[in-house]
């Protein structure tokens, strides 16, 4: 009998592929980082067809690394960076375009014509979501009005749409022999086109973005078997069984299943997610209210998120960028050689602001400097920065949930530095805790795929796998750590307003 699951997590920087065994416990990993392009300011864009082939050599990678073929694997997990928007000739497989990347926002005139004289808010009651740059349905409108032919082809349909797990499943069942054009209700729900009661498009959304149905994938659940890996692949034959957009696979991997549970993935942003069961919940804070999961023929379970844009990525802006420092792990060391921010703080609003706010006039800002400060304050800034957009998130959260968490379950790449969880808890003012496995994103999907193969057999198996590595606790004086936060927000005021008709 197969003993492992394989999860493949298609990120804003990297595709990776992992191999899970039965306790949830990684076996290896196989990761190649993809190109971010950058065409002009506040475009960003990846070559789809560079993450598809990136995708078969990590599946390679850590097959080898665990040693184990295709019969070992008893299912296939995908998760994905969502929103990232790709479409493509049905019949030969092609992009028409690069992939548009979720923090592109290129789309604004878009948003601002669809929104008109009803606001961005237009379509929110049945989508969950505000008209932003953000999500996915601009996109394919500016593709459709920018690329040369790509209206008349989509209306005769020549062309496909998806996000980049629709992308991977296709390609990976056969591509234009036979692929399966099939995504999850996460990824849906991240699109401004999906109507949260019905799980289904919406055909008067669709008349007002102008977008031919025809391009558009089939919505399934969350945990099913959507086809096999086709014969080329190293895990023919093996059951693709589980899709989630990576923020709910990081929910579902941290194991919160259930109405009032939580947690917050530090990435490239930072994704707060709050599990409202059942039911749909309209945020009245700045909050989006999207689809957390679905299981099979089992009711969808919804969720509240708190967006952030900027968050891992400015330490790689710092490194990449500026040249601050040489690899992303030496900024916790620069930023421990002080031992406050020295009245810096810096707002990363490089792609606008997202949650609470929903600003894309605004643009990224580093105020209250004086000649005291140095290098290591604008990195203890660049991470207080994640902590307290955090905090805002958090406080929608609690506004709109009516019932204050009463801890913070956490994830990511960024969790590994002390420093920022420790000011986390102090901001937050709750102990923040971070699992063993803190590569929940991945494991989401993993599992998502395992139930749907009888690999597990249900959320109390899962539950039992999560366990807990690290605990911090709030250690600076309350009325220290409002302070700070006080003039956090006189800062982000700092940055509104700053885009215009001829500044971009």
């Amino acid at each position: 009998m197969p003993e492992y699951i394989v999860a493949l997590d298609q990120g804003t920087t990297s595709s990776r592929a992992i191999v899970f065994d039965h306790a949830g416990t990684i076996v290896s990993v196989g990761q190649k980082e993809h190109e971010q392009i950058f065409p002009r300011a506040g475009w960003v864009e990846h070559d789809a067809t560079e993450i598809w082939r990136n995708v078969q050599e990590v599946i390679g990678i850590a097959l080898s690394k665990a040693d184990i073929t295709r019969h070992d694997v008893a299912g296939i997990g995908i998760t994905n960076q969502r929103e990232t928007t790709v479409v493509w000739d049905r019949k030969t497989g092609n992009p028409l375009y690069n992939a548009i990347v979720w923090q592109d926002t290129r789309t604004q005139e878009i948003v601002n014509r669809l929104a008109g004289d009803d606001g961005v808010e237009r379509f929110k009651k049945t989508v969950g979501l505000p008209l932003s740059t953000y999500f996915a349905g601009t996109k394919i409108v500016w593709i459709l009005e920018n690329v040369e032919g790509a209206r008349e082809r989509a209306e005769r349909g020549e062309l496909l749409f998806g996000t980049t797990d629709t992308w991977v499943l296709w390609n990976l069942t056969g591509g234009p022999d036979g692929g399966v054009h099939v995504t999850d209700v996460t990824n849906a729900s991240r699109t401004l086109l999906m109507s949260l009661t019905t799980l289904d498009w919406d055909e008067e959304i669709l008349g007002a973005f102008d977008i031919p149905r025809s391009m558009l994938p089939e919505i399934r659940s969350s945990s099913e078997v959507y086809g096999q890996a086709e014969s080329s692949s190293l895990l023919r034959e093996v059951p693709i069984a589980g899709i989630l957009g990576d923020q709910q696979a990081a929910t579902f991997g941290q194991a919160a299943f259930d109405k009032g549970e939580a947690k917050n993935t530090y990435g490239t942003g930072n994704f707060l997610i709050f599990n409202t069961g059942t039911d749909i919940v309209h945020s009245q804070n700045g909050l989006l209210t999207t689809v957390g999961y679905k299981l099979g023929d089992a009711p969808a379970h919804y969720a509240l998120e708190g967006s952030i844009a900027v968050t891992g990525s400015l330490i790689q802006w710092l490194r990449d960028n500026l040249g601050l420092v040489k690899s992303a792990a030496e900024v916790e060391k620069l930023a421990s050689t002080v031992d406050d921010n020295g009245g810096a703080y810096f707002v990363p609003a490089f792609s606008g602001l997202y949650a609470p706010y929903w600003r894309s006039d605004a643009r990224g800002a580093l105020v209250g400097l004086t000649r005291f400060v140095n290098k290591g304050h604008i990195a203890r800034a660049a991470l207080e920065a994640t902590a307290f957009q955090t905090r805002e998130v958090l406080d929608a959260v609690n506004a709109d949930a009516g019932v204050p968490l009463a801890e913070l379950k956490v994830d990511g790449g960024m969790v590994a530095n002390g420093l920022l969880m420790q000011f986390q808890a102090d901001i937050l003012g709750v102990p923040v805790v971070r699992p063993v496995v803190t590569e929940t994103t991945a494991l989401g999907a993993a599992y998502a795929a395992g139930l749907a193969v009888g690999f597990w057999k249900g959320p109390d198996e899962l539950r039992a796998n999560w366990q807990e590595d690290r605990r911090w606790e709030p250690e600076m004086d309350r009325a220290e750590a409002e302070r700070l936060f006080r003039n956090w927000k006189k800062a982000v005021t700092k940055t509104f307003d700053w885009v215009d008709d001829d500044v971009t």
